[in-house]
């Protein structure tokens, strides 16, 4: 998943840094990072984990639903990540992400986001489960025939996906605390 996609992170990062609303979206995982540095009186910024849009005027309503009190906006910037979610982290976006919404202040937000990326790799590790198991995905290998028990396993990869959440879920109160 994470090769033969050249990304021009100098370029990615400029948007985050300047851009009213960016659009990070993951085509593989069918959802998006949904960033609005927008603020008023009443609203701040705000940054969410969101379907992923089938169209860009798709993607204006539902910012107008989410965010009813500021007006349409003139555009958004559109990211397409083809890669691992981590890799957002080992390239260096996090951080643009990250020191863009706690250069308001708002410790919140940055708990927010930070909520976003945990969200994006359960959702991550969920899609390479389901892969494996070969849930909506055509498989390469022979499907089990009906004599076969395939419960276990499915059993032993639900242990593991709950163990991530455990471990997630862990490291979010001991943020907290």
């Amino acid at each position: 998943m994470d090769t033969d996609f050249r990304i021009d992170i100098a370029e990615v990062n400029r948007n985050i840094d300047s851009a009213e609303i960016i659009t990070l979206y993951f085509p593989l995982l069918r959802k998006t990072l949904l960033m609005d540095t927008r603020t008023n009186s009443v609203d701040g910024p705000m940054i969410r984990v969101v379907p992923m849009a089938s169209s860009p005027e798709e993607r204006f309503k539902s910012l107008v639903k989410m965010r009813p009190r500021f007006p349409r906006p003139e555009s958004i910037t559109l990211i397409p990540w083809p890669k691992y979610v981590d890799s957002l982290v080992s390239l260096g976006v996090w951080d643009h992400v990250v020191r863009r919404f706690a250069d308001y202040g708002a410790p919140e937000v940055v708990r927010k986001a930070e909520a976003c990326l945990r969200e994006l790799r359960r959702s991550e590790r969920a899609e390479i489960l389901r892969a494996i198991r070969g849930d909506h995905y055509q498989t390469l290998a022979g499907v089990p025939g009906p004599d076969e028990d395939t419960s276990e396993d499915d059993e032993d990869l639900d242990d593991i996906l709950e163990e991530d959440d455990e471990d997630d879920a862990d490291a979010f109160y001991d943020d907290e605390n």
